[in-house]
């Protein structure tokens, strides 16, 4: 019989939702099959008590969600490599069921040429997913499982692989659509992206605009991601589309300043390397459901 594919976890905390933390923890421990080994990540705060046997790391400073994530990933040698699984987890989720790393070995051994599953996200009072966090345009049913062209942030499982041939997650994003970039690299050299509805992370319900950098960090991060991976006849349209969303969503006076701030911001500052994607790529994202104008 073949070797169970080993399986690590990398959670990024503020260190100010400890209870939740050690839930989280918990249903970590308890998943079947062979230990899940964990990495949490104190992104500029101490890391609250957690139980033995889990590595912690303290940041002196606040290095982002891809920053944090990053490095915790790299816990595990370079680019992950001493384990074939990396799950990233929100550190106030909850593993829904205890065969969640199961289901991920069993996906990965199965399809070579997976790279990333992304979870459902549930409400763990009403079971609800709502809709941003099915990561397709035909998101009425979160319980269909399929083919995707991103992934959500908090909730999902990497071949270690992916982060060798690829790299990982882009620290200078800190913010907002980190996972789209990868995404997008991860196709581009030829891996698949499924989301499983199976495959459940408790988390509340919450709006992303809670946070006081978002607008500014969309805008100025959906300008990056365009610069750094579309060719570049995409690049006005896909932003164009962009700029029209938003006008029509009808933000506060203050949020839209904010956003054309960012967008300016995007323009204006270095966004890392540009490795435009191959055009059979955008092909594959549009038989995909979703084509990178969108």
């Amino acid at each position: 019989m073949s070797t169970p594919l080993k399986v690590g976890a990398v959670i990024i905390t503020m260190g100010n939702r400890p209870d939740e933390l050690r839930a989280l923890l918990d249903s970590v421990a308890k998943q079947d099959g062979q230990r899940v080994e964990v990495v949490v990540v104190g992104n500029g705060s101490p890391v609250p008590d957690v139980p033995e046997g889990v590595r912690t790391i303290e940041l002196p400073e606040n290095l982002g969600i891809p920053g944090g994530r990053n490095v915790g990933m790299e816990a595990f040698g370079p680019s992950g490599r001493d384990v074939d699984i990396v799950l990233f987890l929100d550190d106030d989720g909850l593993l829904a069921q205890h065969d969640t790393a199961e289901l991920c070995r069993a996906a990965f051994a199965a399809d070579p040429r997976l790279g990333i599953i992304s979870f459902r996200i549930a409400d763990p009072d009403t079971g609800e997913t709502q809709r941003r966090h099915v990561p397709r345009l035909r998101a009425a049913d979160p319980m269909r499982s399929s083919r995707v062209t991103t992934f959500l942030g908090g909730a999902n499982a990497v071949r270690t692989r992916v982060f060798a041939e690829v790299g990982g997650l882009p620290d200078a994003f800190f913010y907002a659509h980190e996972e789209t970039d990868l995404a997008w690299r991860a196709l581009d050299a030829g891996w698949m992206i499924d989301y499983r509805s199976d495959m459940v992370l408790y988390h509340p319900t919450t709006a992303p605009s809670r946070h006081a950098v978002y607008h500014r960090m969309v805008a100025r991060n959906r300008v990056w991601l365009a610069r750094r991976n579309l060719p570049a006849p995409l690049v006005p349209v896909y932003l164009g589309v962009w700029l029209l969303l938003t006008l029509a969503r009808r933000p506060s006076r203050p949020a839209l300043r904010a956003w054309f701030g960012g967008f300016r911001e995007g323009w204006a500052t270095p966004c890392g390397p540009r490795r435009p994607m191959k055009w059979r790529t955008v092909w594959r994202l549009t038989r995909l459901g979703r084509p990178p104008v969108i």
